[in-house]
């Protein structure tokens, strides 16, 4: 396990130059990038990412993209500027032909099911870019699919036309200001086939109001499968509280503005995580005492019920404190 920021990982990273950069969409540049010693890169599933490392030590996850005839021996990822967040983006946005990063494994969380079942593919802004590999893959085993892809405006829907052309009808393209609103998920969902795998990337609105329209069908929750592309947020009213380790007793303070992760982590426990965004499951935490406060997207709503499962990379408390399994 690579966790970001860990003085190891750029020991065990590959080295790759940046060999093209294009402006694609309003705010949003394609990287292509191959290996600086020309080796072979290792190959990649649909729906994978890879971490960069982007400025200060952050590792940034970015997914791969592969459309129909690219060639498979450069990565592909696209890049939203974010100017009010840590500075990441940006300074992917200011390389530039022949620059050098520092690029982890690629790995996959948000894989598709192996079945032979028509599979919906939902995305919200840059939220796309996984969804991209995804539909190359089940074009090319004739799998039937439907790629919605929702943006701001036209500016915005980086890849539309790409798309379009390689998927034809496949692809519907919503823009929030011609259609005066958000992408209606209820109603894709209240028309899926029976069997249908649902494939949600985009903001927490979007998978929230997605997951909500699934859960009201009563279809399985095998079938539903989302990544989410936001940053974790502090919210208004956030409050300390305590997290007891339940194999040593230690008890730590959790601030706002702060994960549990990185309050533990800096007192020296051992965890295990990826994406830092509550949506790849890696952080579940059993809870022995306490009530949490959910903020992922992986748990279902009878899970969040019960209560005796959080997701540390994201989730806080409600109650003064969580004993945790750890």
């Amino acid at each position: 396990m690579l966790h970001p920021g860990h003085p190891g990982d750029a020991a065990q990273a590959l080295e790759l130059e940046v060999i093209t950069t294009t402006e694609i969409a309003d705010s949003i540049r394609e990287l292509t990038l191959r290996a600086v010693n020309g080796a072979a890169l290792p190959a990649f599933t649909p729906g994978a990412h890879v971490r960069i490392q982007v400025a200060d030590g952050q590792w940034n996850a970015y997914s791969l993209i592969t459309l129909p005839g690219q060639e498979a021996t450069a990565y592909r990822i696209a890049v939203r500027r974010e100017d009010g967040g840590a500075g990441g983006s940006r300074a992917m946005h200011a390389l530039r032909t022949g620059a050098r990063l520092q690029v982890q494994m690629p790995r996959n969380d948000f894989a598709l099911d192996t079945g032979t079942g028509p599979a919906l593919l939902i995305a919200g802004g840059i939220g796309l870019t996984p969804l991209i590999s995804m539909a190359t893959a089940l074009a090319l085993t004739g799998r039937d699919f439907r790629l919605v892809m929702a943006a701001r405006n036209r500016a915005a829907a980086a890849y539309a036309d790409t798309l379009a052309q390689s998927f034809g009808a496949r692809v519907a393209v919503h823009l929030d200001d011609e259609a005066g609103g958000p992408l209606p998920v209820s109603d894709l969902i209240a028309t899926a086939a029976p069997g249908t795998h649902v494939y949600v990337c985009g903001p927490r609105p979007m998978i929230d109001a997605t997951r909500a329209a699934w859960s009201a069908r009563a279809l399985p929750d095998a079938q539903f499968h989302t990544e989410l592309f936001d940053a974790p947020q502090t919210e208004a009213g956030d409050q300390p509280f305590e997290v007891e380790v339940a194999s040593s007793g230690q008890v730590f303070t959790v601030p706002p503005g702060k994960t549990i992760i990185e309050v533990l982590e800096a007192g020296g426990v051992d965890l295990v995580y990826d994406c830092q965004r509550g949506d790849c499951g890696i952080c579940q935490t059993g809870v022995l005492e306490g009530t949490p406060d959910h903020r992922d997207v992986v748990l279902s709503p009878a899970e969040r019920e019960a209560g005796k499962l959080i997701h540390i990379c994201v989730s806080r408390a409600k109650s003064a404190r969580l004993k945790l399994d750890l």
